[in-house]
C-alpha cells in the first residue's frame, strides 16, 4: 500500500502508527477506524481508492499492527481508546474531516463523538456496526442455531469446558467466519495481514476468543441507548449475511435521528472488499451529501 505520509505519534500508553494516502489531494479528509480490538488497518485498504478525491488516514490502535504492544492490561479500555483517537486527531491537526469506523471500530467512533470534543466531524459512517454487545451476542447465537448441528454442536461444547484450541472448535469458527466475516474464496491479502498483525491480547482481553465466544470487558458495553445524542449525519453500512445483522443495523437507523441506512446484497462483514461497488457508491453519495 503506498502512503503519500507515515509516521508515529505518541499517545498515552506508547506510539500509534498512521498512514496517509492521498494526502495533497483537495476533499475533507477521512480518517477510518479499525476492528478488533487488537485488529489493524490492513483490510481497510480498499478504501485508498478515494484517495484521489480526498485525503484517507489510517491509523493502527495501540497494541496491534505496526503500533507499539505494551503489557499493560489498564490501558485496554474504551476511553484510553477514544483518548488516542483525539490525541491521534489533534496530532494531525484535523480540524475537519469524515470518519468511518468498522466493526468496533464503530463503538470507539460513537464513543468518541460522545465524550470527546467533535467538533468539525462532517459525517460519520458505521459500517457493519457493533454498538451493544448483548445484541451482538444475540445475534450470533441466532447464526449458531442456523448451522449445521455438528457445527453448531462443537462450539456450544467446546465454549462450555473452555477448549478453544480444540481444532473442532476452530474449525467452526473458520465456518462460521466463512459465512458471516468474509464470504471471499480465498481470502485477499490485506484482510489475511490483518489476522496476522492482531493484537490477541488485546482481543482477548476486551473481546474473548472468536467473535461469538464473548468473555472479555466489552461483554455488557451497550452505547445503543445513546444513538439518538448523535448529530452529525450518520450513514450505517452492512452486509447482508453480516454478523451485523441487517436487522439489527436498521434498528440503530431508527434509532438514529436523520440517519441513512445500506445493505449491501451478498456481502457479509466485509462489505468494502466483497462487494466493492455497491459499497464505494453509497459512501461517496453520503459523504458528498454531507460536505
Amino acid at each position: 500500500m503506498f502512503f503519500s505520509k507515515q509516521g508515529y505519534i505518541e499517545v498515552t500508553g506508547g506510539r500509534v502508527w498512521y498512514g496517509v494516502a492521498g494526502a495533497d489531494s483537495p476533499g475533507t479528509p477521512l480518517l477510518t477506524i479499525h476492528g478488533g480490538p487488537g485488529a489493524t488497518h490492513d483490510y481497510l485498504e480498499p478504501l485508498m481508492e478515494l484517495a484521489c478525491e480526498r485525503p484517507v488516514i489510517y491509523y493502527d490502535q495501540l497494541g496491534g499492527g505496526n503500533s507499539d504492544r505494551p503489557e499493560d492490561p489498564s490501558l485496554w479500555t474504551i476511553e484510553r481508546f477514544s483518548l488516542e483517537l483525539a490525541q491521534l486527531r489533534s496530532a494531525l491537526h484535523l480540524e475537519k474531516l469524515h470518519i468511518l469506523g468498522q466493526s468496533w471500530g464503530t463503538m470507539l467512533a460513537v464513543h468518541y463523538m460522545l465524550t470527546k470534543n467533535n467538533g468539525g466531524v462532517k459525517s460519520l459512517t458505521l459500517c457493519s456496526p457493533y454498538l451493544s454487545t448483548p445484541i451482538w451476542k444475540e445475534d450470533q447465537r441466532r447464526y449458531i442455531e442456523s448451522l449445521p448441528p455438528d457445527i453448531s454442536n462443537s462450539i456450544i461444547n467446546n465454549e462450555a469446558t473452555g477448549n478453544f484450541g480444540s481444532m473442532e472448535y476452530l474449525d467452526a469458527m473458520n465456518h462460521f467466519y466463512r459465512l458471516h466475516l468474509c464470504r471471499m474464496e480465498p481470502w485477499p491479502d490485506c484482510l489475511n495481514r490483518t489476522f496476522s498483525g492482531m493484537g490477541f491480547g488485546v482481543y482477548n482481553l476486551m473481546w474473548g476468543h472468536s467473535e461469538f465466544t464473548i468473555t472479555g470487558s466489552l461483554k455488557d458495553k451497550d452505547l445503543s441507548g445513546e444513538l439518538a445524542k448523535l448529530t452529525v449525519p450518520v450513514l450505517y453500512i452492512c452486509g447482508e449475511f453480516d454478523e451485523a445483522t441487517p436487522a439489527t443495523t436498521n434498528i440503530y437507523h431508527q434509532m438514529t435521528p436523520g440517519s441513512e441506512i445500506a445493505v449491501i446484497a451478498g456481502a457479509s462483514h466485509m462489505a468494502h472488499l466483497e462487494r466493492p461497488r455497491e459499497f464505494f457508491s453509497a459512501l461517496r453519495e453520503f459523504m458528498k451529501k454531507s460536505e
